[in-house]
């Protein structure tokens, strides 16, 4: 738990601790201030478009090669396939 001295929160957050203090209230009572926005759940869209889903199968051995090479490259086994299928195609000249 950080503890933060009054100043500390008036400068991290624009406002005092007894304002804080008077949103946290009335949010417990379930008036909110400010503008509501839309919570869209989900990956953004990359690169602007549509995506679907690919998936397929692999030997448990093979998966854990594959974690492994990833977390070498610094990389979550997603970003990691994804980067060797836009290499293939780029090398290819489909993509």
């Amino acid at each position: 738990m950080v503890v933060m001295t009054s100043k500390e929160i008036e400068e991290e957050y624009g406002m005092s601790a007894k304002e804080i203090e008077s949103l946290s209230e009335d949010a417990e009572k379930g008036i909110l201030h400010g503008e509501v926005r839309e919570t869209i759940a989900g990956r953004p869209l990359m690169f602007g478009e549509e995506m679907k889903q690919v998936g397929f199968k692999e030997p448990v051995r093979r998966i854990a090669a594959i974690d492994a090479r990833a977390k070498q490259l610094g990389m979550k086994r997603s970003d990691y396939l994804r980067h060797l299928v836009e290499m293939d195609l780029s090398t290819a000249g489909i993509a």
